[in-house]
């Protein structure tokens, strides 16, 4: 790769959570198809989770301070000096808008990833991976581009490789999954699969989880009680065969909700994060997913009467499946790496300055 460098500053941590990490190697990954070289100032924890990043061939620099602080505002303006990267990409829900700022100050481009639309932001370019707010709620520099919607989702390349695979519903026994994401707050992954497993005509569940997920001993724990029932699946390889061959999932509206959208899995959405509900409610608007409302409200009984519903109901199933799929086509990342390309061109960076 002999193009300008992209530094990522986010961060994976269980204060935080790993989704903000995940969305930005699916992003890097494209950058990277572009040839340009990808590093990730990052605080992360467990520390292994630098060794995926380092696979897929993005330099990982070990952050001293949390991401938004003035401890890591002197460390990022000294890595953009020595690296010299086209732009630096943003993803942190507590940088400040004087933060982003001062980087926007020292050269390169800078670029916000953000679903919460909390603060004036003052990034050229603001990207909004999840299916809400949209663009009225931000508010923005004059000359600030806000890419925000369905067509912008980040949807896993490995992922998006079963569409082809999903075109028809598999074969039955009816198989279900619970995929709460990269990050489950409220450790419910086990016990919304005892919910499942408890729900006639479900004949297997799968869970798919992070190898540092604070209950994967459990889990396993569980899947060993119940063998030819319960699975869990912690490495990616595993995870894509589990989807090619659910007929359901039980997600929360976050960036997995997303990747099973793209690839037509019917969907029952609990909300574990209040920054969740746009995504969860444009798709139960869609017809792709059925919104249950949020995680403390609702009741065993709900969750398993709603899946004998969906179950009896093959239409409704295909329904779903197919406003999925017309909703996300899993081309986003290659959209948003083209937005940025043009941003960053020549030509694009001499009007910028003679508009200043």
């Amino acid at each position: 790769m002999n193009r300008d460098p992209i530094l990522f500053r986010v961060d994976g941590t269980p204060r935080l959570g790993w989704e903000h990490l995940a969305r930005c190697q699916t992003l890097a990954a494209a950058l990277q198809r572009r040839r340009r070289p990808t590093y990730f100032l990052s605080q992360l924890e467990p520390a292994s989770l630098a060794l995926p990043l380092k696979r897929a061939g993005n330099d990982w620099l070990d952050a001293d301070a949390p991401a938004g602080t003035s401890e890591d505002l002197q460390e990022m303006i000294q890595e953009i000096r020595r690296l010299q990267p086209a732009a630096v990409i943003i993803d942190a829900p507590e940088a400040t808008e004087e933060y982003l700022s001062q980087l926007r100050a020292a050269g390169p481009l800078v670029v916000s990833l953000d679903s919460q639309a909390t603060i004036r932001l003052p990034s050229r370019l603001v990207i909004n991976p999840l299916l809400g707010p949209g663009r009225e709620a931000y508010h923005f520099a004059d000359n600030t581009q806000i890419l925000a919607g369905p067509r912008y989702a980040l949807v896993r390349t490995d992922i998006r490789r079963v569409r082809p695979l999903r075109s028809v519903e598999p074969p039955q026994p009816f198989r279900g999954m619970v995929v709460l994401g990269d990050h489950d707050p409220n450790t419910q992954s086990a016990e919304l699969a005892k919910l499942l497993l408890n729900t006639p005509k479900v004949q297997r569940v799968d869970i798919v989880a992070r190898p540092h997920h604070p209950a994967l001993e459990e889990m396993r724990a569980l899947a060993e009680s119940r063998p030819e029932r319960l699975e869990i699946a912690v490495e990616p390889s595993e995870v894509v065969a589990r989807i090619a061959r659910c007929h359901f999932a039980v997600t929360a509206g976050n960036a997995a909700s997303l990747d099973l959208a793209c690839v037509g899995v019917p969907q029952l959405v609990i909300v574990q994060n209040e920054v969740y509900w746009p995504t969860a409610q444009r798709l139960e608007e869609e017809g792709a997913a059925i919104c249950l409302g949020w995680h403390a409200n609702v009741s065993p009984q709900t969750i398993r009467q709603t899946v004998q519903d969906l179950l009896d109901d093959p239409q409704e199933r295909q329904a779903m499946a197919r406003c999925g799929r017309q909703l996300i086509d899993g081309r986003g990342q290659d959209r948003l790496v083209t937005a940025l390309e043009i941003m960053l061109h020549p030509s694009r960076q001499v009007s910028f300055s003679e508009a200043a």
